[in-house]
């Protein structure tokens, strides 16, 4: 069993390749993926995201804005009034994105302090985007108190130093199909070089498939690839990939039941 700890299911296609979310999540059970965290980046985005997900009851949610996303509209009360909903087990995706928008650092940074903040209030981790801010990511974390609720560095693209010191804060490690590209030999030797007992498995869908359907639309299912891969890499069998980031998820994201 595979969960896909973190996908946009509200930004799948569903014109041409999905019939509906009911098409995604079979066509993820068909391979062993069970249980999904859907993961918000606007405030505008979220209450229809949660109407999709509702009947769903391995489904689970996140809520927050995403660093990239922070103009099109940051309320503090109103994050706060949804991050309180029953089927939201993280806060997030949050964090510093420097690449796209370092004109924007010091209003991410408030933004992202505001998010651990909550985070920390209402004890549910943190997702964590973080690209080209690895300092001040790391140093936020530690000034506003984040091992006191933990979380997720997503996604992950940056240096094995980076990884462990996240780990000592109690932090997981989340690794896309990133890891399965030609160029990702970085990432490759992170991932050889952490604790499987600190991974977790993500897809990022609709974004990033992993190869053999690189340049496709990415979606729930193609986790398994990602898993086949981490295995290999880590000269284990899939199965125990399978059995330890599942229960890495489960052991972060202790609102979220089987």
């Amino acid at each position: 069993m595979l969960v896909d700890s973190h996908c946009h299911l509200d930004k799948l296609d569903y014109e041409q390749l999905h019939t509906g979310i009911d098409d995604v999540l079979a066509k993820a059970k068909a391979r062993g993926v069970e249980y999904f965290l859907s993961v918000g980046v606007t405030l505008k985005s979220f209450p229809t995201m949660m109407e999709m997900i509702a009947p769903h009851d391995n489904v689970f949610a996140s809520c927050g804005v995403h660093p990239l996303d922070i103009e099109a509209g940051f309320d503090f009360d109103k994050l706060r009034e949804y991050a309180q909903h029953e089927r939201v087990v993280a806060i997030g995706e949050t964090g510093l994105d420097y690449h796209y928008q370092p004109e924007l650092a010091e209003q991410q940074k408030e933004i992202f302090r505001q998010h651990v903040r909550l985070a920390v209030e209402l004890k549910k981790p943190l997702i964590i985007h973080t690209r080209m801010a690895r300092e001040d990511t790391m140093q936020i974390l530690r000034e506003e108190g984040a091992e006191k609720c933990g979380g997720v560095l997503h996604c992950f693209t940056e240096s094995l130093e980076m990884a462990q010191e996240a780990i000592e804060l109690g932090f997981y490690i989340s690794i896309s199909g990133i890891v399965t590209f030609n160029k990702a030999s970085d990432l490759k030797h992170v991932v050889s070089n952490l604790p499987l007992e600190r991974l977790l498995v993500e897809t990022d869908s609709p974004y990033l498939a992993p190869i053999p359907y690189r340049g496709k639309q990415n979606q729930p299912s193609y986790v398994r690839e990602v898993a086949e891969y981490i295995a290999l890499l880590k000269g284990v069998s899939v199965q125990d990939v399978e059995e330890i980031t599942t229960n890495n998820f489960f052991r972060l994201f202790s609102q979220a039941e089987r």
